[in-house]
């Protein structure tokens, strides 16, 4: 029995060694932000020149075991300067954190589930914060609150309708025919950003008569739907070398958008209140008419001269944005909930934009191994956008407009409206005609991380994601029995269109993510796992003509047609990456993904994405000692990614046809290709990143070439096989970019600072290979300006036909040496853009304003040709753009029109304020319960500096169509914004 007692106390004892020796160096404490004294939950603490460390938990706490004494303890946190401090001996270390003017300590996304500081990255990824997007001024949508903000990106509003509408294209052209918006990722959900037709084609005959399906019914894409009040930060993967972990989605870059969550500290609550007036950035106003000119058009010169375009757009509307938040969080659960309710009235009646957003985010430590984060958010949006942009029937309002003449009298008399010269009645059209689009929208995601391992050098976690996306968008348009261009007999008689699209997206994914530290100072991270995606997205427009009488039920109608699109896609694949580190010197990563596709050609073929990059923090070495040079990374990275095929590629398509009376199917002329992949691209990335004057002045520059290989093209095939057309990888495209970027503070005392920041970047693009011959694509005809796919040259070259007669032998030879007919009259692409930051803060106020300038591209501006053509355009009697002098500017453009675009491809370029806030935060205690209250005054667009020959530069006929996405025809007038801010904390 004693033996036995003598055996448990040597057992007790050899346990005990080993806690007693841990204890004798174990240092403690609390990291708290030095200026709200809250705790700093998920602060690094490490022992320099080691990767021993530890995260401070819910209260701010840490504890880590300290092998030798003296030690350097390097505590970091997101937003916060890296504080040093030295330790002699095991105890308590308390530290308080400052924030930080700079950049460099940012935490950033590298990989599906891991992150790194900013000052390791071998990249250039964009940071956007919550501040940045919101902080200065309202924003109607996601998308255009990122315009000017980063490196490296052309971002335009395609019209000025409310409700959205953005293109984004990431350092240049990445496909022809191939989707070349980037991969929008929300909490790890894969969200969907899609574009979808109305059906208003069978009114407007924008791509020909009773096509329902076009790209130039000016939907919104669906984006808008994200509530940017919502959003902590964006991240952006502008190019293949930091998206390849993303693979075959990722080739068009990828935005990586975080929602709010809640902190640690007491529960908060916020309300604010912003109040808009809209109203139009440019006019163009009347041609300056004379009697002699009235009447040679047929009109009355007493009659008294209506200027409709400012009676349907000159007006100041007011909008409203109404939030409310709470969020908290203690040492097990943290929330974020947050409603934001916004009604944006158009310049136009009768068009607008409301939308409510709920989100609730909720996060659950269960255990010290396992958590959960869960991410909700729905939307309901309603959307009219009025009936502009192109079309061949003068029925659009903008074309009406164009041959609309101001003697006439357009107003209704006992409520009839008169039909008017231009074949339809614009006051009519904005009064009686629909075009809604309607979004319901769940976005959710969770998150579990299992702790599996968690040593003094060893970490090993499971991450277990989710992903859900579905929103149902139901479009409605109804254009009238009533309306003048309807009421003829052998017309359509009214038509009513209903459409309903049903997308529905979830993804499953599992992967391990493994940390080792050795002790000389080298670390491995590295993440291994798989996923499978799945996409479904049904479309089915119903088009009813025919109506009787006032009825606009689609069964109260003489004809009805239905076309339905059904789009599925399933994708899986594994991933693996591991980041080397060697004591923040020199920092490596190697990765690779592998896809496979159901869109692909052989649905079980893995196509593989790798990646790999190197920086090295010279300052960081011993043998640095230039103290004016307080950082210096050179850094290179290599990566490739992928874009899909489309759904039909692969299928020889079958259409439905009226046979003897009876349904059936006829062969379409596209012939399938099972052996069709994915557009591939290969990025090469290397820049310097360097900080002066201990960091506050930072400077990042990036040089980039990006090749895509395997572009998809449609190709002829002999006709013999029955076939016409066949969809091949065909083509090989190259950009070529350079982007700089300088942050500076500039003052930084305690009742005073100045941050400022420029940016700078360009982008050359060119079709390095060619299979087939050359073709235009993007325009309506040469004769009127178009966009040629040529070996050898830009991507976005704007080509045109010619007057031979105008021009000598030799003039033609050098314009013209391929001999095609068509000689080049500009490039979409801009020269170069620039943007240049402010934020200024000087006790209780902060100013911060955006400018932003485009140089150079050009536009196909199609709207003054038709207003030439009409004889009405506001500077038909204007001169200087005939080159032999003897035609005013009217009758010049509208001589060369069909034959010579020259006079309509204009310079694009602008100077723009894009926003401007002036704020004033209220002395503390001013209402009893108020924590906080800010009130402020912004705009947006509120400066517009350009020659463009028509309401704004940021036009597209042809909506997120890149390669079109510089044609105007008559769009929604784009607007300015000024906005009244009420903030309050509770």
């Amino acid at each position: 029995m004693i033996k036995v007692l003598h055996f448990k106390m040597y057992l007790f004892i050899l346990l005990l060694f080993p806690l007693a020796m841990f204890s004798q160096n174990n240092v403690t404490g609390t990291v708290t932000d030095g200026e709200s004294n809250l705790p700093l939950p998920g602060a690094n603490v490490i022992i320099k020149g080691t990767t021993t460390g530890a995260i401070a938990d819910f209260d701010g706490k840490f504890s880590l075991n300290v092998s030798s004494f003296p030690a350097t303890l390097v505590f970091s946190s997101l937003g916060f300067k890296t504080l040093e401090r030295v330790v002699n001996s095991a105890g308590v270390v308390n530290v308080k954190m400052e924030e930080s003017a700079t950049s460099l300590e940012e935490v950033v996304i590298t990989g599906l589930a891991s992150s790194t500081k900013r000052s390791n990255l071998a990249n250039t990824v964009a940071s956007i914060s919550a501040e940045d997007l919101t902080g200065v001024t309202a924003q109607t949508e996601f998308g255009s609150s990122l315009t000017g903000k980063f490196a490296g990106a052309e971002i335009k509003a395609n019209s000025g309708a409310p409700g959205g509408g953005i293109s984004m294209r990431l350092r240049g052209v990445t496909s022809i025919f191939g989707n070349q918006q980037p991969l929008f990722i929300v909490d790890g959900v894969y969200v969907d950003n899609s574009s979808i037709g109305l059906g208003n084609n069978i009114v407007s005959e924008a791509s020909g008569g009773g096509n329902t399906s076009s790209s130039q019914d000016d939907a919104s894409n669906r984006i808008a739907d994200i509530d940017p009040e919502d959003i902590e930060s964006v991240e952006i993967l502008k190019g293949a070398s930091a998206a390849a972990i993303y693979g075959s989605r990722a080739a068009a870059g990828v935005v990586i958008i975080t929602t709010k969550r809640g902190k640690q500290g007491k529960p908060k609550v916020t309300f604010s209140q912003t109040v808009g007036f809209r109203s139009p950035t440019q006019l163009l106003g009347l041609r300056d008419w004379d009697a002699s000119e009235i009447t040679a058009l047929g009109g009355d010169p007493n009659a008294p001269l209506r200027d409709y375009e400012a009676e349907l757009f000159d007006q100041t509307r007011v909008s409203s944005t109404t939030r409310f938040t709470t969020s908290g969080a203690n040492d097990k659960t943290d929330y974020f909930f947050g409603v934001t309710h916004k009604n944006e009235p158009g310049l136009v009646e009768n068009t607008g934009y409301e939308k409510s957003s709920l989100r609730l985010n909720i996060g659950q430590k269960f255990t010290d191994w396992m958590d959960l984060y869960v991410t909700t958010n729905y939307i309901n949006s309603d959307a009219d956008r009025g009936f502009f942009n192109n079309g061949n029937a003068n029925r659009t309002i903008g074309y009406a407009l164009a041959f609309t003449y101001p003697w006439e009298d357009l107003s209704p008399v006992d409520g009839i409206y008169p039909a008017g010269g231009a074949g339809s009645n614009a006051l009519e059209t904005v009064a009686l005609t629909t075009n809604e689009e309607r979004v319901n929208r769940f976005i959710a995601s969770a998150t579990s991380n299992i702790r599996l391992l968690d040593t003094g050098n060893q970490k090993l976690k499971l991450v277990l994601q989710a992903g859900f996306d579905q929103f149902t968008l139901r479009t409605r348009s109804i254009f009238p029995q009533a309306l003048s261009y309807f009421r003829a007999p052998t017309s359509l008689r009214g038509v009513a269109i209903q459409g309903t699209t049903v997308n529905t997206n979830y993804q499953l994914s599992a992967f391990l993510v493994h940390d080792f530290n050795l002790d000389n100072g080298l670390s491995f991270s590295t993440q291994l796992g798989n996923f499978f995606q799945d996409f479904d997205r049904n479309t089915v427009v119903t088009v009813a003509n025919g109506l009787n009488g006032s009825q606009t039920n689609l069964d109260q109608s003489t004809n009805v047609s239905t076309d339905q699109n059904i789009i599925p896609q399933q994708d899986t694949g594994f991933f693996g990456q591991t980041e080397i580190n060697y004591q923040d010197k020199i920092i490596g990563t190697l990765g690779i993904r592998a896809d496979k596709s159901s869109n692909n050609g052989d649905s079980s073929k893995l196509y593989y994405y790798p990646k790999a990059n190197l920086a090295v923090n010279l300052h960081n070495f011993d043998f640095w000692n230039i103290d004016a040079i307080s950082s210096i990374k050179p850094r290179i990275a290599y990566g490739e990614a992928g874009s899909f095929s489309n759904f039909r590629d692969r299928f020889t398509v079958f259409d439905g046809q009226l046979i003897g009376g009876n349904s059936g199917l006829s062969q379409n002329l596209l012939l399938g290709n099972s052996d069709v992949g994915p557009e591939r691209q290969k990025e090469l990335e290397y820049g310097l990143d360097f900080g002066l004057l201990d960091n506050r002045i930072n400077v990042e520059f990036t040089v980039y070439n990006k090749k895509v290989e395997d572009v998809l093209l449609e190709v002829d095939f002999p006709t013999s096989s029955g076939f016409t057309t066949k969809i091949q990888n065909a083509a090989e495209l190259e950009n070529r970019g350079v982007e700089l970027g300088i942050n500076a503070n500039i003052i930084n005392k305690q009742d005073f600072t100045w941050d400022s920041s420029i940016k700078w970047w360009k982008n050359k693009s060119e079709v390095t290979r060619l299979d087939v011959p050359s073709f235009t694509e993007g325009g309506f005809a040469a004769s009127l300006g178009t966009f040629l796919i040529q070996e050898g040259k830009s991507v976005t070259q704007i080509v045109g036909t010619y007057d031979a007669s105008a021009f000598t032998a030799e003039e033609i030879a050098e314009r013209d040496p391929e001999g095609d007919g068509f000689f080049v009259y500009g490039n979409a692409e801009p020269d170069f853009q620039m943007s240049w930051s402010n934020q200024i803060s000087y006790k209780s106020f902060d100013l911060s304003f955006l400018w932003h300038w485009k140089k150079g591209g050009e536009n196909i501006n199609l709207t003054t040709l038709l207003y030439d053509l009409a004889g009405t355009t506001w500077d038909y009697d204007d001169t200087g753009l005939d080159p032999s002098g003897t035609l005013a500017n009217g009758p010049y453009r509208a001589s060369q029109a069909f034959v010579n675009p020259d006079p309509v491809i204009e310079d694009s370029g602008y100077i723009r304020l894009r926003e401007i806030g002036l704020y004033y935060t209220l002395p503390e205690g001013f209402i009893k319960y108020a924590s906080k209250i800010r009130v402020g005054l912004s705009g947006r667009n509120l400066i517009n500096i350009f020659d463009y020959n028509s309401y704004d530069p940021e036009v597209s006929n042809f909506g997120n169509n890149e390669l079109g996405n510089n044609v105007e025809v008559t769009p929604y007038p784009a607007s300015k914004f000024i906005n009244f801010h009420l903030n309050v904390n509770f």
